[in-house]
């Protein structure tokens, strides 16, 4: 029979109540942990096949993350009523835990790994994300799977000029620093973070303080570990045979001369007709060598290489030093009719963006357990397959262009306007036209460009690089502006986007088993030199936000009080739809009474919002006003002000001479100037044509 038994470990993190619980749940996976922040709960279990894969060159690792509706008592929305793919909120999560554990497994382990998280309880207050990322550490720790050392995260926040460990929603809502941190006890091995625009030392404080509260959660997790943990399997790993690595080595000198160039399709077809002859060649001599095992083999020859030639050449292999940016140009406005739009190119990374504005029916609703509702400004990112140069089909945007486009997103966003100055919703798509490094970044740049040429009133540019990292013979060597092949063989992809104020945005991914605080340091400062030439350019491309695109929409905002959106709206919508069609204008009314009006002129915006107004407003005794004939008998008129807005206009109010029958002198649809005569307890209007008897009561 199993043996179920609750093993448990808790303590007080930030004054909150943090729980992990093992050893009754979800037995059957490899390893099992509910982890508790608060009341938010994740389940987070870890398998890995018996037998591992030896036959290919990647570690196959799988990180799931689900969010349950039923967490905060919702039914999902759509016609099925039940969880569907995962979001695009959810993959980016399950990409922050993946980012976070990959790093630390063994190298050469080919076993299949599987994480999947539940988020079974929400209380709103507790982000979801931490705790997950927390119950997969805790759950590999207590699994038989092999993992050299323990590791956590957390979230940190800077509010009113204290740092916050695992802020609540409501906290980061007045934090300018949004800051997830994963490491081990001393050293970090993963970054996602947005700012407001924040200095170097403040970023660097904010990730000590992180490396303290990391430390605390592993204590715990560590104390688990001791108390329900299985004892650690030994995997097979893929290890390279010595002699023929030796024989690989003699072809070094080859090797180096294929990779020395600065053009990326040169070097690609250079370095893949020598793998071709090579591995010909060591077929004849060792047989039952498999091709998997021989490009792995062969990339770490590569890496060796590389790596040799940096350390004696003190450059790299396009010719660049450490700290050169490759050749960059920008370009406003290369697209006719759309909003806006932005070139921008880095070496031979190129990447065009644009901008489309709309108004607040295009916002993006968000059906998640979290706080946000909705959108008004969204990055998407496009990774066609030419840009590399590829034949592959084209599919939906995967994981990586997901988590680029949050990425941009999240740099550009400290600088959106508001709603109240700019009542638009703003949706940027940037298209990779070549990659070779760091098109995130060169995004972010692109996009820049195009909000300004749109008119969005951002008020400095963003721009952003990408940094890397060589660790050979004890040295670290940083590198700026990372291309493909040094991401592919180096230890860090570092990216950093800001303003000439400060930093916007980070992202860290490692492929060692940390980085310290003081290389990052280094990093952060030699991304500012290269930040700043870029956003050089990016001014003079275009120094300001330009008036308004001709072919954007006119959007104005208004506020209507709630008890008169009824009204506004009218019978069946018969009111908003009248409006529509007199004016060209549409309109949005939210709940809360916000209204948009969105036209493609001044001119029918400002006649829809006058009528709007008039609607939603109560018209003064004495106010003159505009309107239209709709009914005419001999003895009264009902005239219109706005639409559905009527009051009564007798014969006696419209001359000062006797009128035999009004039906001699008004016709339905013309358009006549009234006063409010009088307004009885029901809102009910009167209305007279004679200004002389409005004068006369004002004197009264």
């Amino acid at each position: 029979m199993i043996e179920r038994k609750r093993i448990e470990v808790s303590g007080t993190i930030a004054g909150k109540n943090v729980v992990f619980q093992s050893g009754f749940l979800a037995l059957q996976a490899n390893g099992a942990v509910l982890a508790r922040f608060g009341d938010t709960t994740s389940l987070s279990t870890v398998l890995m096949s018996s037998e591992p894969k030896l036959d290919q060159d990647f570690f196959p690792l799988t990180v799931d993350y689900e969010e349950k509706s039923y967490a905060v008592g919702k039914i999902p929305g759509g016609f099925l009523k039940k969880e569907g793919r995962p979001s695009d909120a959810e993959i980016l999560k399950a990409r922050l835990i993946d980012r976070a554990i990959r790093p630390m497994f063994p190298d050469g382990m080919r076993n299949e790994v599987q994480v999947l998280n539940m988020i079974l309880s929400a209380d709103m207050e507790n982000p979801p994300d931490i705790v997950a990322l927390n119950g997969t550490a805790a759950a590999l720790a207590v699994s038989d799977i092999p993992l050299p050392e323990l590791i956590a995260g957390v979230r940190v926040g800077y509010i009113d000029g204290n740092y916050v460990l695992n802020p609540t929603f409501e906290e980061m809502s007045k934090s300018k620093l949004d800051l997830t941190v994963a490491g081990t006890r001393d050293a970090i091995v993963m970054i996602e973070a947005g700012a407001a625009e924040v200095d170097k030392e403040l970023l660097l404080g904010g990730l000590r303080f992180a490396q303290d509260g990391i430390r605390q959660i592993i204590d715990l997790i560590a104390e688990l570990q001791e108390k329900a943990g299985r004892e650690k399997t030994q995997v097979t790993v893929v290890e390279f045979p010595t002699e023929q690595m030796d024989f690989l080595r003699g072809y070094s000198d080859q090797l180096q001369k294929a990779m020395v160039t600065p053009i990326k399709q040169e070097r690609e077809k250079a370095v893949g007709e020598l793998r071709k002859s090579v591995y010909q060649t060591m077929l004849e001599q060792y047989p039952d060598l498999g091709e998997p095992l021989f490009n792995l083999m062969f990339e770490e020859i590569q890496r060796e290489v590389v790596r040799a030639y940096m350390k004696s050449t003190r450059k790299r292999v396009d010719g660049r030093s450490f700290d050169e940016i490759r050749p960059l140009y920008a370009e406003s406005g290369v697209l006719p009719r759309v909003h806006g739009s932005g070139l921008f190119i880095r070496g031979q990374t190129q990447v065009m963006s644009t901008v489309t504005l709309g108004s607040f029916s295009d916002v993006q609703f968000i059906d998640a357990i979290g706080l946000e509702e909705f959108k008004r400004f969204m990055h998407q990112y496009d990774f066609p397959p030419f840009s590399t140069g590829e034949l592959k089909p084209r599919r939906g945007p995967s994981r990586r262009e997901i988590g680029h486009g949050a990425l941009v997103e999240r740099a550009l966003s400290y600088l959106i306007p508001s709603e109240e100055d700019f009542p638009y919703t703003i949706r940027v798509v940037s298209e990779v036209l070549e990659s070779n490094g760091s098109t995130s970044m060169a995004s972010t740049c692109a996009s820049s460009i195009a909000l300004m040429n749109a008119g969005v009133p951002i008020a400095r540019h963003v721009g952003g690089i990408a940094m890397g990292l060589i660790e050979y013979d004890d040295e670290n060597i940083v590198l700026t502006d990372i291309q493909g092949l040094e991401d592919h063989l180096g230890d860090m992809d570092f990216k950093v986007a800001g303003t000439r104020q400060g930093i916007t945005a980070l992202q860290l991914d490692v492929k060692v088993k940390g980085i310290s605080v003081d290389t990052l340091d280094k990093a952060v400062d030699q991304a500012e030199i290269a930040r700043m030439k870029i956003l050089d350019v990016l001014y003079n491309a275009i120094p300001e936000p330009k008036s308004l695109s001709e072919t954007a929409p006119r959007i104005v905002k208004i506020e209507i009080p709630i008890d008169k959106i009824g009204e506004v709206i009218g019978p069946g919508g018969r009111n908003v739809k009248r409006i529509a069609q007199d004016t060209g204008a549409t309109i949005d009314i939210r709940e809360d009474g916000v209204a948009f009006i969105k036209g493609l002129s001044d001119e029918s915006v400002n006649m829809a919002k006058q009528q709007v107004e008039m609607i939603a407003k109560d018209p003064e005794v004495g106010e003159e006003l505009s309107a239209r004939v709709i009914k005419v008998t001999p003895s009264y008129a009902i005239v219109e002000i706005a639409p559905g807005k009527t009051g009564l206009l007798h014969v006696s109010e419209v001359s000062e001479t006797r009128i035999k029958t009004l039906e001699d002198v008004l016709s339905v649809g013309d358009t006549i100037k009234v006063w409010v005569k009088e307004k009885d307890a029901e809102g009910r209007l009167r209305f007279t044509a004679k200004e002389k008897k409005v004068e006369s009561r004002k004197q009264e």
